[in-house]
């Protein structure tokens, strides 16, 4: 069965076509975009099994794919100097890259297939015009809940507050991220994600305080994945990807985008200014957005696609992910917020997490 989570692995795959069957020799690649070589930084686990093979076969190229676990990783490597010709970070880390002139402006006229965006995907406030980046996968953060354990009309009725609901103590995991946890918090309370209000900021504080103090939950990552879809705890912050994947293992599982509000998120193919194959990195950002590798990325992963067509098709009558709640986002909803790039609010959220989980009842 497949994983549907961008997993940490460590090291460098290196993926090369078998010449025989590329549609286009090196040397044409070579001529074409001044280099058969293409680096890619990525997430991983999140590429469909034959998207960087089908890549290389159809351009005659050869693909240098690492991966990182964290956007602040892949920030790290990028500032040391290191060489990539495809990025794909999150929304908040690509707002910092182009405030740090970090990003090639793209040539939108060599990506025609922008054209495919789904609607959720277009005009984010990061970068509106696509200027510097194309959406790659997007989603949400909600809950997932077994709904024989708990009652559906809780979580509709509590939303957020469902993670308070002491009926429900020792029964929940809880995603171990500063941003994920306050952005519940806020929600809860009806204010911003972004907010720098320091009243809102300690009300969010003495919120999670609470949670922590009654609900008994467990901080997790990866690992709530596989809990999850096996039935370990009944209620989990989770993203809409990842909790594509529990329902489709585990009928007993439910989806909710509470109705306060939750993240909207996307991870975007950028260039950076150091890259060394601009060219290639263009031709590879428009192979993506095509049907065939759009499909074949969403449908393996789990996480919503950049391409209309194929999130209509997956998510529609006898789609893979028909009648599955996690796969298909929310958009357009007024209450739902993209993260914004703001290190200090980071720094002073990551400090009152440490002290969440270190408080005690």
């Amino acid at each position: 069965m497949k994983k549907l989570i961008a997993l940490a692995l460590a090291g460098v795959l290196t993926l090369t076509a078998v010449g025989c069957s590329s549609q286009n020799s090196t040397s044409d690649a070579t001529e074409k975009y001044g280099s058969d070589t293409l680096k890619l930084y990525n997430w991983g686990e999140y590429m469909g099994e034959d998207l960087i093979s089908n890549f290389e076969q159809e351009f005659g190229v050869k693909v240098i794919v690492e991966y990182f676990d964290s956007n602040e990783m892949m920030y790290t490597k990028l500032q040391a100097g290191d060489s990539y010709d495809v990025l794909v970070p999150s929304d908040y880390m690509i707002e910092r890259l182009i405030s740090e002139d970090m990003l090639q402006e793209l040539d939108l006229s060599k990506i025609p297939n922008l054209a495919n965006l789904a609607e959720g995907v277009k005009n984010l406030p990061y970068d509106p015009d696509n200027s510097y980046s194309v959406p790659y996968f997007w989603g949400n953060v909600g809950i997932v809940y077994n709904h024989n354990n708990v009652d559906p009309a809780d979580v509709e009725a509590e939303g957020w507050n469902i993670l308070k609901d002491t009926k429900y103590a020792g029964k929940v995991y809880i995603y171990d991220s500063e941003r994920d946890a306050f952005m519940t918090a806020f929600k809860a309370l009806g204010y911003s994600m972004n907010t720098e209000n320091e009243d809102e900021i300690q009300a969010a504080y003495e919120w999670l305080l609470e949670m922590n103090n009654t609900m008994e939950p467990v901080y997790v990552t990866d690992e709530v994945i596989d809990g999850m879809a096996n039935g370990n705890k009944d209620i989990a912050v989770m993203y809409s990807g990842d909790a594509a994947y529990v329902l489709d293992s585990n009928e007993n599982m439910s989806y909710w985008m509470p109705n306060e509000g939750t993240n909207l998120w996307s991870d975007a193919m950028v260039i950076p200014k150091n890259a060394e194959n601009p060219a290639l990195a263009h031709e590879f950002i428009n192979y993506v957005l095509t049907y065939e590798a759009s499909y074949g990325n969403s449908e393996y992963v789990g996480y919503a696609s950049s391409n209309q067509q194929v999130l209509d098709e997956l998510s529609g009558e006898g789609g893979y992910y028909e009648g599955n709640e996690a796969y298909l986002p929310r958009s357009g909803y007024d209450k739902d917020e993209v993260f914004h790039d703001n290190q200090t609010l980071k720094k002073v959220l990551s400090e009152l997490w440490i002290k969440v989980k270190a408080s005690k009842s």
